[in-house]
């Protein structure tokens, strides 16, 4: 039996560049909503960016399947004068954009009472701030990298973007719901640097540094803070990472590898239990020195083999390019993708909603529009504009 998408019926004006903004859309769009994303004509500031193939953006693609693209010229009265028009139709407004002006929410509101508006900035006082100066700014350079290194290391996953992306589509759905609980539109703030700041705590790192603060969080490479884990090499070159947190894990790592009468040396020798997952962690050096040589001495399918017959938690390390070639959980083999063809780039796998629901049908993966290659089709079927009327505004320039 077929079913509508889960959010279907919903209709979202997405005005944004980058990243957070963008995956907050497409997230709301995977789940089967209705959304518009404006740029002025042209594109906008992420129109082009890396990575690029023929000239087109892998990247601005990738952040905006299933979205409709429109292009106007907010910068003129008729332009922002469509724009509003279409966020009161839509009822939702997501930005990370400059607001000012046109686009004030008690400004938009006046068009339609029960509008839900999502503004994101950088920092909660409304200035400027991204991914990586936030990231910068909270610690994490300082605790990521090897453990002998000075200086700060950048990781290269956006990952504060990433985690303001879906906390936007949380809380504009959850303002729909108050919507139709009560009729009350809303006007939701969010900030990247609390995104990090409210991560630090939830983890404990800021907690550890109030509390602790002759104990500072040191690098610790690839190690696992805490608890025991780290990477290996095998003879034939690949790397693989194993991890024990429980005690389960512990054992079976333990039988996988043959080390028991070493992990019981070393438990004589220091007076410990390594049961204990915090003196996994103290003794993880003595640990790893009898773990090296087991799997240096084994290729990675003879190491597959063996740890997956114990049941040990691990898993080899790949580049994206072998993730792409040789991992079925990226393939087809995998409902949550399927090949699409995008205008500009060619056919490759995309990737559903990472979401089921048992009475919805997931939305199928779907490129992205060319740049404004929906807005006349929008502003025939959502403002229900005369061909004239659209003319004229292609006259103009406004569109």
């Amino acid at each position: 039996m077929t079913t509508a998408p889960i959010l279907d019926g919903l209709k979202v004006v997405e005005l944004s560049a980058f990243v957070a903004a963008p995956l907050g859309g497409a997230t709301l769009a995977s789940l089967g909503a209705e959304v518009i994303r404006i740029d002025p004509p042209g594109g906008g500031i992420d129109a082009k960016r890396w990575p690029l193939k023929d000239g087109e953006s892998i990247y601005w693609s990738g952040l905006n399947a299933g979205k409709k693209s429109l292009c106007i010229d907010t910068r003129s009265e008729a332009g922002q004068e469509l724009a509003t028009s279409l966020i009161a139709e839509a009822g939702i407004v997501l930005t990370n954009l400059r607001v000012h002006g046109w686009n004030e929410y008690d400004r938009l509101r006046q068009r339609r009472s029960d509008l839900i508006m999502a503004v994101l900035t950088g920092n909660p006082d409304g200035s400027t701030a991204v991914d990586y100066t936030v990231n910068a700014a909270v610690g994490f350079p300082f605790v990521t990298g090897p453990a002998d290194l000075e200086g700060p290391v950048n990781h290269v996953l956006p990952a504060w973007d990433a985690l303001a992306g879906y906390m936007l589509a949380a809380g504009l759905i959850a303002a729909e719901l108050r919507r139709v609980r009560s009729g009350e539109g809303q006007l939701i703030n969010l900030s990247l640097a609390d995104i990090a700041l409210s991560i630090a705590g939830n983890l404990g790192y800021i907690g550890e540094a109030a509390l602790l603060p002759d104990q500072p969080r040191r690098r610790v490479g690839n190690d696992l803070f805490g608890t025991y884990s780290r990477d290996f090499r095998t003879s034939d070159g690949h790397y693989v990472i194993a991890v024990a947190l429980t005690g389960r894990q512990w054992a079976s790592l333990i039988e996988a590898t043959g080390i028991a009468d070493g992990v019981r040396g070393v438990e004589a020798e220091f007076g410990v239990d390594l049961r204990d997952e915090g003196v996994r962690y103290d003794r993880r050096r003595e640990i790893g020195a009898l773990i090296e040589p087991w799997v240096a001495g084994h290729t990675l399918a003879e190491v597959r083999a063996a740890f997956d017959q114990h049941e040990v938690l691990w898993g080899p390390y790949q580049t994206f390019a072998e993730l792409v070639a040789h991992d079925p959980r990226a393939s087809t083999a995998n409902p949550m993708f399927a090949e699409v063809d995008q205008p500009g780039l060619g056919r490759y796998v995309r990737a559903a909603a990472p979401l089921t629901f048992s009475g919805a049908d997931r939305v199928p993966p779907r490129p992205s529009s060319r740049m404004g290659a929906d807005t006349q089709d929008v502003l025939r079927s959502w403002l229900h504009l005369p061909e004239d009327e659209i003319a004229r505004l292609i006259a103009a320039r406004v569109i």
